[in-house]
């Protein structure tokens, strides 16, 4: 295996501006992450904050003990307890088949950290993953995409719940997700991995109950050794533990509001996009009712279902959090806030519009008394297998320049090359001398009538339309000739750059774990990443 760092063509004003550290960007947040000793001075700011750790700890071994997390995450779990440890979180819904790739390069990237600040600090820092199971947008998890021959073919999954209604509590049909595994993995090239790739998958779908279930167990298959902790923001035990932060959210929630309303505005008018919609009366929680998560918005004394679907006073939401916490859930303004209430973070890792919307949070930390975290953009990663290579070299084509550019305008030029002279360039000089030998014959009719200088005036369209029509049709048939060739080039563009947009998006880790098994990310682990490197090939 080998790793190198390449820069991309960012067109990210807010990345750009805040790995080259501008002030006024870096305004919004309470720590530079790139600032040589900014763990340092987290560790010691955290030293001012309490936590849960026991009751914590003992929450954490229940579920990822039913998540059949290895040893290493239970021995983890365990130094939770210890005062000065503390964690390297982030984040990301729980999609079916562990989802896109950024979620694994998420991990990737909160695992690296882990290791390195352990060894600088000396201290244990622990890598936390939090599954955003309280998340109800079913269509962002339920599929992925597998190639087929040069396109990538969406496979969706689909199941009888509410559409509001939260990932951790979708039980899986078993028969139609067992189907739909099968259907998935018939697409995919028989391997030396395949068979038993899909016993395990088979047999953690039938010992789960929720998606998360899967997600969970699937995500400590990948990461065994790494000692990686799993977190379900919509678990009922964690949401026992968040009952007195839930009480805080409510009676703080005019200043965080507020706060982040103005954060907002601050950031578009500094030109930054941040794919976040706030106002001043956003309550930022949603509530349960009859299995379906309801926005909250706020007015002067009670907070209101967002389509009017329910109201509560501000004492009987504060009795609805005392009582039954399990029925709140958060947004994306105060789940930082959770996290940062439950867990010591010495930094977390977000995407690239994850780190712009934590960008309008500054205050609304401050308003519950707490420091945000460094916020670090997570490692972007694009895998190349040895066909791969093999392509890219015969054609000898760079990969960061697929990734960058995509491949149409190779394509194109190795076509055309295919030729002594290419095609579109004896087009066009034919076509130049069509008019140039046509051009006495248009002039013999200026003293004519108008209908005359029109016939010839069509005449030379319609010469120069066939000439078109025949560069076409060669084309077509140069096509034909080297299809094969061309295939090979659509496969590129499909692996490297799909859709016009990173791997990481769209590729799904399932396909590489059935070309190549488990061992490569092993390898990825070991790997020390530059956090200031905006992208990592990984050639398989």
């Amino acid at each position: 295996m080998r790793i190198e760092s390449q820069r991309l063509d960012l067109h990210n004003k807010f990345i750009i501006d805040y790995q080259k550290e501008r002030k006024d960007l870096l305004d919004h947040f309470d720590y530079n992450p790139y600032n040589e000793n900014v763990f340092e001075e987290r560790l010691k700011d955290l030293k001012e904050q309490k936590f849960q750790r026991d009751t914590l700890t003992d929450v954490l071994i229940s579920i990822n003990q039913r998540w059949l997390a290895p040893k290493a995450t239970l021995e983890n779990i365990q130094r939770l307890r210890d005062e000065k440890s503390v964690v390297v979180i982030g984040g990301q819904q729980a999609g079916i088949l562990s989802g896109p790739l950024y979620t694994i390069n998420k991990i990737v990237s909160i695992i690296s950290l882990a290791k390195q600040q352990e060894e600088l600090l000396g201290v244990p820092v622990l890598p936390v993953f939090w599954i955003a199971g309280e998340d109800h947008d079913f269509d962002e998890i339920n599929h992925i995409f597998l190639p087929e021959e040069t396109e990538l073919r969406k496979y969706p999954l689909d199941d009888d719940h509410s559409e509001r209604t939260s990932v951790s509590n979708r039980k899986l049909n078993k028969e139609k997700t067992l189907n739909w595994l099968e259907t998935s993995f018939r697409s995919l090239k028989e391997t030396a991995y395949t068979k038993d790739l899909f016993q395990t998958l088979h047999d953690k779908l039938l010992k789960a109950d929720t998606f998360v279930d899967f997600f969970a167990s699937f995500v400590h298959d990948i990461f065994a050794d790494t000692g990686l902790i799993l977190v379900d923001s919509g678990d009922a035990e964690v949401r026992q533990l968040e009952s007195t932060y839930f009480q805080e959210l409510i009676e703080k929630q005019p200043e965080i509001s507020k706060s982040v309303y103005y954060s907002l505005q601050s950031m578009r008018t500094k030109g930054y996009h941040v794919s976040v919609d706030a106002n001043e009366h956003d309550g930022h929680l949603f509530v349960e009712l009859e299995g379906e998560r309801i926005l909250l918005q706020k007015d002067d004394q009670n907070w209101i279902g967002k389509n009017n679907e329910c109201q509560y006073t501000n004492q009987e939401l504060l009795n609805i959090a005392k009582a039954s916490p399990e029925r709140l859930s958060n947004n994306v303004v105060t789940r930082p806030l959770m996290q940062e209430k439950l867990f010591p973070t010495l930094a977390f890792f977000a995407g690239p519009s994850e780190a712009a919307y934590w960008s309008i949070l500054k205050k609304a930390f401050h308003s519950i008394s707490i420091k945000m975290p460094p916020v670090l953009p997570r490692v972007s990663v694009t895998l190349v297998e040895e066909k791969m290579l093999k392509l890219l070299s015969k054609y000898n084509i760079d990969a960061s320049y697929v990734i960058n550019n995509g491949i149409q305008a190779e394509k194109q030029n190795w076509l055309s090359a295919q030729t002594s002279r290419p095609i579109e360039e004896m087009t066009n000089q034919l076509k130049e001398s069509i008019k140039q030998g046509h051009h006495p014959l248009t002039d013999a009719t200026k003293d004519l009538t108008d209908d005359v200088t029109q016939y010839a005036d069509k005449n030379l369209q319609l010469l120069l339309q066939q000439v078109d029509k025949l560069s076409k049709r060669i084309n077509k048939e140069f096509s034909k000739k080297y299809h094969m060739q061309l295939k090979e080039f659509d496969y590129i563009q499909m692996h490297l750059k799909p859709e016009n947009g990173l791997q990481e998006r769209i590729w799904n880790i399932t396909y590489f774990l059935n070309l190549q098994g488990f061992e490569w990310i092993k390898q990825i682990n070991d790997h020390t990443f530059d956090w200031k490197k905006q992208h990592y090939i990984v050639y398989l």
